[in-house]
This record gives structure tokens, sequence and C-alpha cells, in this order.
């Protein structure tokens, strides 16, 4: 990528914004509310990944899901790309671009590491990270969840720590403690980063 084709993130109408969150700590489920919300006018970006689909998961709504060789092949095209829990995920740039040129804010459900790197591209992003009330809540919806060995969840919980103290440089922290009040507090936000619908947008 270029740098006048970097440059350019800046010039576009619509808003990126970043949600970081360790496994458990709820990011995916306020997503979801999010976008059931009129009065914000949100996408969220697809992302690419070489771990095998959850249960549930549909190809192209939740990730596009590809191998490792795929993902390697279009390394180039991706805004960030990381490898978390020993799989890759990353970002294609240009359906991001033209959602932006839409004057569409992007949802990016990232990692802390991605999060960077699209900090580093696109200066003008807006870094949310979203945390359980604490690391024994957050270990009790893991458990709960019965998706993953204990090996799992205790990898989960150490990357949680890690992030936790990486994800200070991020510019908003959102508590997760009742979803209904952490979902207003997102819409709140939102609204002030440029994300509500207008009366050109509706």
């Amino acid at each position: 990528m270029s740098s006048e084709r970097e440059d350019d993130w800046s010039r576009l109408p619509g808003r990126l914004v970043v949600i970081s969150g360790a496994s458990g700590s709820g990011k995916s489920t306020l997503v979801q509310h999010l976008l059931a919300r009129p009065e914000l006018r949100l996408r969220r970006s697809v992302s690419a990944t070489t771990r095998r689909p959850r249960t549930g998961e549909q190809p192209g709504r939740d990730y596009f899901f590809v191998t490792t060789e795929e993902f390697e092949r279009t390394r180039g095209e991706l805004l960030e790309h990381a490898k978390v829990h020993d799989h890759f995920y990353g970002t294609p740039a240009e359906p991001v671009r033209r959602a932006m040129a839409q004057g569409i804010c992007v949802l990016l459900v990232i990692d802390v590491q991605g999060g960077f790197q699209v900090r580093q591209k696109v200066p003008g992003a807006l870094l949310i990270f979203i945390q359980a009330p604490s690391l024994y809540v957050l270990e009790t919806r893991l458990r709960m969840r019965g998706t993953d060995d204990l090996a799992t969840i205790d990898r989960r919980l150490a990357n949680a720590r890690r992030e936790l103290e990486m994800a200070e440089a991020y510019d908003v922290h959102v508590i997760n403690d009742e979803i209904e009040s952490a979902v207003e507090e997102l819409v709140s936000i939102l609204k002030q980063s440029g994300c509500a619908k207008g009366k050109n947008h509706d």
C-alpha cells in the first residue's frame, strides 16, 4: 500500500472503530446490539481467519474461513493481521474502505495487536476496549460457555492479562458488567464519534 493510499483514509467520511476485548468479555454480544440500533450508521467488517468455524457461525457472515495458504496469499491486502490462539486473523482492507467512503462507521472486532496496526495506518480510528468486571468474572464466563478445555481457558486468561496491559493505550475502556448499560454507553460514544445517522444518511 503506497503512502498516498494510506493517507487518504483520513479523507473518507466514515469512521473506523476498533473493538477489542478478551474472550468472554462479551464484545461480540455488544456488537450485535449495536448493529441493531437504528440510530447508528454502522457496519461490521468481516475478518478472515484460519481457525475452524464454531457452532452456528456462517462463512461470509461471521468470518471468511480460509486455509493458511490462502491467508498468506492475501496478506498484502489486509488492513491488519495477527496470530491469536494459534490461528491467523486479518481484516481485508478494501471492503472497509468502500464502506467508509459511503459515510458508514465500520466496526472491526479484533485483538489489541491488530488494533495497534490499524492505528498506525488509520490514525483517526477510534479504539475501544471491552472489559469484564474482573478476571474472576471473565474466567467464570469462559467456563460457563463450555466451548474450551481447561488448557485453552488458562491460555485465554493469560492472554487477557497481557491484552489488558497493552490496551491502556486505547481511547476508551467500557466495563461490560450489565449488558444494557454497556450498550447504552457504547451508543453514546459512537454518536459522539460521528456514527449517528444524519439527515443525509437516513
